[in-house]
């Protein structure tokens, strides 16, 4: 599916009406301090494209001109190219009420025609989408004409169970086949999906499937992880009975066949509702503004922010992005997200993106250290995998086990990297590219949220000249930049505001029941600016560095410093594998610099764990990388930090400790005990200031 040049001939686009200006709120009470971010780090290294994957991208450079021409038109020509409409749009962008911005409005189409029917009418059935690969070892292989039937099947079996049009489901499932079967079935009766991870508790649950007023809720007796059957339909239980009037139904798939508690006339089996149901079902025609799904993004703690997407729009960027960003040939390459579908990640790169395309993918449910630390590595050796993507956790991870690991392995098929989820340090960056990509696989690193829906500022293979570390620069028809306090493009060499200065086809269309939320959180700050609390700077070439939330930027004696910059600085030493910087209240400089670190195996065995042996090393290290201001006070080694089952550090609680509180909520991690141990060795005495 190469993208072709955009054509004379093309239904003209009406012109859309401005958006308003980009005018500065007053925003931290007016403090001077914040007109923006330090630029502490250089990284000088290149990576030019091979010029035989440049001769064969999906993308090229004039893209880049061709969409500044005309932003809109260019993504006119995107979604008639890339998706089947059942009624053709006239009009591509409304802006007549912004902040509610809506894109392709008067056309009609349905999201699983386009990933699956249309694949299977142009003779492309027996084309494998998926290989699953369950945690244990079991596999089962779906191709389009697979997906098709048992989509039928589950849209069928929810209509049943009174699921219509309009109407939302809830899905708390593992990463297995029928997490995606549920989605598009969901999409294929023009009913919105509202995934909940499947690490959630009951009562962040209870929360979302109350906030959607979701009228069947899907899930599992369990999945599986490290080797164990995990439950899933006790939470479920636990938040129906807090009380969820809307629920009508839950839907449960067995998959560990462990014991459930059954509440009869609600509780039905998916085996008996699916299996039972017609393979004939015709995909219901919505409007493209028409809600595609809700993804909630708040904790478990306040009122759930449900970011809810529409159809046209979302899936137009979704397919370019996944065919450009990472070069998919959909006829030959194996291609590997390790996302979950409870993120936004899953639902982009793992459901609509590669389906739209027609890409065959790998879905696995476990983790990357089960049964072996080698397991990623078996999987693509295994289906030959060719495009990776994966977080920048996760390659740091795969960093501190060694390189002996992947070696073992043959990745000799993989031929595009991506990473996803939060800055990565350009240690990890260049580890990446050379252990797992053989020293000569373009990496692509994305900037992206769940509000924005599909990848924003990325390199494109084949083009783009990499730099480690670095997003670079907005995709062709995305207009971001980098501001002060005063809406101002900040000049080369300087830090301060993301933000999107025009409208985007993925782009959020609200919060679910609260618009005014909506314009509050995102375009309040800097008005006719879209603003999610991203900190960036541009180098001395213009290009984009992610600095993490703006509300993990650190104010030590009057910089405002980033704690990424600094966690690039620590993994820039042979010894450290991964990093997390915190600022902690200080009498002296108003905040210090305290860091968590974990040391690599091979530096574990010749050092051991006692701190006071790395301590000051790292400490003067961080001093000649980026400058004194950014030496920590502290440097702890510690087993593990503290981080979600998605993957994400959560700073927050690293913050408590530092400061001696009392750690807030920590139910959400992966490994609550952690933080004992990391309390623990705060205890010691900091080194004397100097």
């Amino acid at each position: 599916m190469p993208l072709r040049r955009r054509s004379t001939v093309t239904e003209p686009s009406p012109t859309p009406a401005p958006v308003p200006p980009a005018e500065a709120l007053p925003a931290d009470g007016g403090r001077a301090d914040h007109g923006g971010l330090e630029n502490l780090s250089t990284e000088d290294r290149r990576f030019p494209p091979d010029a035989d994957f440049a001769a064969q991208a999906n993308a090229h450079a004039d893209l880049y001109a061709w969409a500044a021409a005309d932003r809109p038109g260019f993504w006119a020509d995107q979604a008639r190219e890339l998706l089947s409409w059942s009624t053709p749009f006239t009009q591509t962008l409304d802006t007549s009420d912004a902040p509610f911005f809506r894109w392709f409005a008067d056309g009609r189409l349905n999201a699983t025609y386009n990933a699956v029917d249309r694949h299977v009418e142009a003779g492309r059935g027996d084309r494998v989408a998926i290989h699953f690969e369950g945690e244990g070892g079991d596999t089962r292989t779906l191709t389009y004409a697979d997906l098709q039937r048992e989509t039928s099947k589950a849209a069928n079996a929810l209509a049943a169970l009174g699921v219509r049009t309009g109407d939302r489901v809830a899905v708390y499932l593992p990463m297995i086949p029928e997490a995606i079967v549920t989605m598009l079935a969901c999409a294929r009766l023009g009913a919105a999906h509202s995934v909940v991870f499947g690490g959630f508790s009951a009562e962040a649950l209870s929360s979302r499937i109350l906030d959607a007023e979701a009228k069947v809720v899907v899930t599992a007796d369990g999945g599986f992880r490290r080797g164990a059957p995990s439950a899933l339909k006790p939470a479920v239980d636990e938040a129906l009975a807090k009380g969820a009037p809307s629920v009508a139904h839950v839907l449960v798939v067995r998959r560990t066949g462990q014991p459930v508690e059954w509440t009869q006339g609600r509780d039905v089996w998916w085996h008996d509702a699916v299996e039972a149901a017609s393979a004939q079902h015709e995909p219901v025609e919505v409007d493209a503004e028409h809600p595609l799904f809700i993804l909630y993004t708040s904790g478990t703690t306040g009122k759930p922010k449900g970011i809810f997407h529409t159809t046209g729009g979302y899936l137009t960027q979704a397919a370019w992005t996944h065919l450009n960003v990472f070069d998919l040939k959909p006829e030959t390459d194996v291609y590997w997200c390790t996302a979950d579908v409870g993120w936004i990640t899953g639902h982009t790169y793992v459901v609509y993106g590669p389906l739209v395309n027609g890409a065959t993918q790998v879905v696995y449910e476990g983790t990357p250290d089960t049964p072996h630390k080698g397991r990623w590595w078996e999987i693509v050796a295994k289906y030959g995998v060719t495009i990776l993507y994966t977080a920048p956790t996760a390659i740091r991870t795969c960093m501190k086990w060694g390189d002996a690991i992947p070696a073992a392995h043959d990745l000799s098929s993989l031929r595009v990297l991506g990473s996803v989820g939060e800055p990565i340090n350009p240690e990890a960056w260049t580890w990446y590219r050379r252990v797992i990509g053989g020293d000569r696989t373009p990496v692509v690193d994305t900037w992206w949220q769940t509000e924005t829906g599909a990848i924003m500022i990325s390199p494109l293979p084949g083009v783009t000249t990499a730099k480690p570390g670095s997003a670079q620069v907005p995709l062709p028809g995305i207009a971001a930049d980098v501001v002060d306090d005063t809406a101002q493009p900040v000049p080369n060499g300087s830090g301060g505001y993301l933000v999107v200065t025009e409208p985007w086809p993925s782009m959020l269309r609200g919060i679910w029941g609260d618009p005014q939320r909506y314009a509050d959180t995102y375009w309040s700050r800097f008005r006719g600016l879209y603003f999610a609390g991203d900190g960036a700077k541009k180098d001395a070439d213009g290009d984009v560095w992610l600095l993490g939330r703006v509300d993990d930027v650190m104010n030590v004696s009057g910089h405002r410093l980033s704690t990424t910059e600094i966690e690039s600085a620590l993994v820039s030493h042979t010894w450290v594998a991964e990093a997390a910087v915190v600022g902690a209240s200080d009498d002296t400089t108003g905040q210090a610099v305290v860091a968590f670190v974990i040391l690599r195996q091979d530096a574990l065995e010749v050092l051991g764990t006692d701190p006071d042996a790395v301590q000051q090393t790292l400490r003067d290290h961080v001093a000649k990388e980026i400058g004194p201001i950014a030496k920590p006070r502290q440097v702890l080694v510690v087993p593990e930090l503290p981080k979600t089952r998605s993957g994400k550090i959560m700073r927050r609680l690293l913050r408590d400790v530092a400061e001696h509180r009392t750690v807030g909520d920590a139910t959400t991690l992966a490994d609550a005990s952690v933080m004992d141990l990391i309390a623990q060795g705060l205890q010691r005495p900091a080194p004397s200031a100097d």
